[in-house]
């Protein structure tokens, strides 16, 4: 089951994607006289209970007065404006950190830094260039864990009941700004800088999050050519050590880190350009298409 934040005339809906299909939920609890949520994250929140309501809303008798071909609607971030940053997990692939460094670079404890809500963007929009900041944009293709159940001090062992789904991130950075400020915040927190989407996959669709290629194009040239096996850290890890004295919420977005071959990495460094086209696809996901814009 696919989540999709959507808009079609203008009205931004919770649909499901189904065969190409698109379930406006919105519009159907409206023609069925059922209280639904209004945004991704309060249903979400409701947990388990919520695929009740999904399965009675697209079997009923109006569903197909509220279902749309997928190119007929605008897919935005399936999360358009996150409740808290995106956590987001530093150096998690073993030769990404050595071609950002050398193998000193490779972390002993999990690293973790965090991108703005206000970064967020969907899939499609533009990636604004940011040229009189920056001269120094770089793409980072990556796994997003969805949290779906709210908790403090997870265990290990019950860390994936926690997940609601999964999505993908392209953690666009400013590779000069995160030079110059010796953090990470403000060169990965530029507006529109964090793609997402196209859609949440539940988790009941993706079997072995920890074993999914990931493959990252620029203008169709391949640039990462990577697979979640090779984390350093573990996704039970990552919510644990997050967990730990922080409540994570239903709704918050962990970004698992990216494989070898971004542009910073390159002999010599290669940034991104207007006109620049950025193409994510991660098996059992989908595709996150962007484009570099004035």
């Amino acid at each position: 089951m696919k989540w999709v934040t959507a808009v079609r005339n203008e009205k931004t809906f919770i649909g499901i994607v189904k065969e190409e299909k698109v379930f406006n939920l919105t519009a159907l609890a409206k023609s069925s006289d059922v209280k639904f949520p209004s945004t991704l994250i309060e249903a979400i929140s409701l947990g388990e209970s919520v695929f009740e309501q999904v399965e009675t809303l697209i079997h009923s008798d109006s569903a197909q007065n509220h279902t749309y071909e997928l190119n007929e609607v605008q897919l935005k971030s399936p999360i358009p404006r996150p409740r808290k940053n995106v956590f987001c997990i530093g150096k998690n692939y073993r030769d990404h950190a050595i071609e950002m460094g050398s193998e000193a670079d490779i972390p002993e404890d999990i690293m973790v830094f965090s991108k703005a809500p206000t970064s967020v963007i969907g899939h499609g929009d533009g990636i604004p260039n940011h040229s009189s900041i920056t001269n120094q944009l770089d793409y980072e293709g990556e796994l997003a864990i969805i949290i779906g159940k709210t908790g403090t001090g997870i265990k290990k062992e019950n860390a994936m009941d926690h997940i609601f789904g999964y999505t993908i991130i392209n953690d666009i950075t400013a590779r000069d700004l995160q030079k110059k400020h010796k953090q990470f915040l403000l060169g990965k927190s530029l507006n529109g800088t964090c793609p997402m989407g196209p859609w949440i996959v539940h988790h009941s669709d993706v079997p072995n999050p920890e074993n999914l290629s990931i493959v990252t194009k620029v203008n169709g040239e391949v640039r990462q050519n990577g697979n979640t096996s090779d984390f350093i850290f573990d996704i039970p890890t990552m919510i644990t050590e997050l967990s730990k004295g922080m409540t994570l919420e239903a709704g918050d977005i962990i970004a698992t880190g990216t494989p070898a071959g971004v542009g910073k990495g390159m002999k010599p460094p290669v940034f991104l350009k207007p006109g620049d086209s950025i193409e994510i696809t991660i098996e059992g996901i989908g595709t996150l298409r962007n484009e570099i814009v004035d």
